[in-house]
């Protein structure tokens, strides 16, 4: 959870109590499909095909050749945050041409809904209130929300996801796993850098399909990153935030929310070596970027493990896609410049992505 400030002995607001009002704010107005909510989502049959098939031996297997572990040195905290070079920067600036600029970050909502607030409440209150009336005294507020809620485009911290070696929990380049009631001691998002600008490079996945958004449980393989490559006319190369559009936000506006972390489109867990092949920098979807159900037996989020943990291979969950492919289809450009910056939470396991894309 992230609390942007306390003051506990606040609770009113024009007499009713923070509560009362969430409770009206919470009241979900929601044009859901009966199909949606109820679904039992299944693993999509071409993950089973012999040429995609990736098990939990196939995994284990990648986690060595996969490896980024010792690459940038015994104590690096960044993973493949250091392949944003200077050089890599001024490619990205030279890449605003009309000075067009919109935002990657879509924010929490005080909404309850199957795709929010999983992890915890969302709440905003008035902070100075007259202490005999109950009416805001002064324009201070507080907010709280999860870092990991299902509408917040968020960045994981590399200490987000662990492997088990010889009975210890350990992270990114080795680190032991050493949780605390504040944080992560290592690889926190305050030990990930601070700010990063780049090649960003989108994928439309729709738009290759001629479709508004792929139906959930979706995979996108490896053919389907090099069909856009030739569509595009960009190659996906060291260095870039790499951006895959499944739609997840065109389909929530048309159809409702729904729980897109148990049945969602997104990279089909076959495309791991490809990504360090290509030493993507860092991986932003506008879901949970995992297929979901995964295909593969026995893990849920390959993903997310092998990319945290082994490849140090920094992702953002919840991207907000809509803006920046609606202007690079207009312009017909699909590459342009990134800019990051991190909240360093001290022992942090995710900061908000505040992020844009410049054209």
């Amino acid at each position: 959870m992230l609390y942007l400030s306390r003051n506990s002995d606040q609770n009113k607001i024009g007499g009713k109590t923070r509560s009362t009002l969430l409770s009206i704010l919470l009241v979900p107005c929601l044009l859901l499909s009966s199909a949606l909510i109820a679904q039992d989502f299944q693993a999509h049959p071409s993950t089973q095909d012999p040429s995609v098939l990736v098990t939990l031996d196939t995994l284990k297997q990648w986690e060595t050749e996969l490896s980024n572990w010792g690459r940038w040195g015994p104590d690096d905290q960044r993973g493949t945050l250091n392949l944003i070079t200077a050089e890599k920067t001024k490619q990205a600036a030279s890449l605003v041409r009309v000075g067009e600029t919109v935002t990657l970050q879509h924010f929490v909502t005080e909404e309850k809904a199957l795709d929010s607030q999983t992890f915890g409440p969302t709440e905003h209150w008035m902070s100075r209130l007259d202490p005999v009336t109950g009416e805001p005294s002064f324009a201070l507020d507080e907010i709280q929300f999860s870092l990991h809620d299902g509408m917040l485009s968020h960045l994981d911290a590399l200490c987000h996801y662990r492997t088990e070696i010889d009975g210890e929990y350990v992270i990114f380049n080795g680190y032991p796993q050493n949780l605390t009631a504040t944080g992560c001691e290592d690889l926190g998002i305050d030990r990930m850098g601070t700010s990063y600008v780049t090649r960003g490079i989108l994928v439309d996945m729709p738009l290759l399909r001629g479709v508004d958004w792929l139906d959930p449980s979706t995979p996108i393989y490896v053919s389907d990153l090099e069909a856009w490559e030739e569509f595009s006319g960009v190659k996906i190369s060291s260095g870039d935030a790499l951006f895959i559009r499944s739609g997840r936000w065109a389909m929530r506006d048309a159809q409702g929310p729904w729980r897109y972390g148990q049945g969602g489109a997104g990279l089909h867990a076959s495309v791991l070596p490809w990504l360090h092949e290509r030493d993507v920098a860092i991986l932003i979807g506008d879901a949970v970027n995992d297929v979901q159900p995964s295909g593969v037996a026995g893990i849920n989020r390959p993903i997310h493990q092998m990319t945290q943990v082994n490849l140090g291979l920094p992702i953002v969950d919840n991207g907000y896609l809509k803006e920046v492919a609606a202007t690079a289809e207009r312009l017909q450009r699909w590459e342009f410049m990134t800019s990051i910056q991190i909240n360093p939470i001290k022992g942090g396991t995710a900061s908000p992505f505040n992020a844009h894309a410049s054209f």
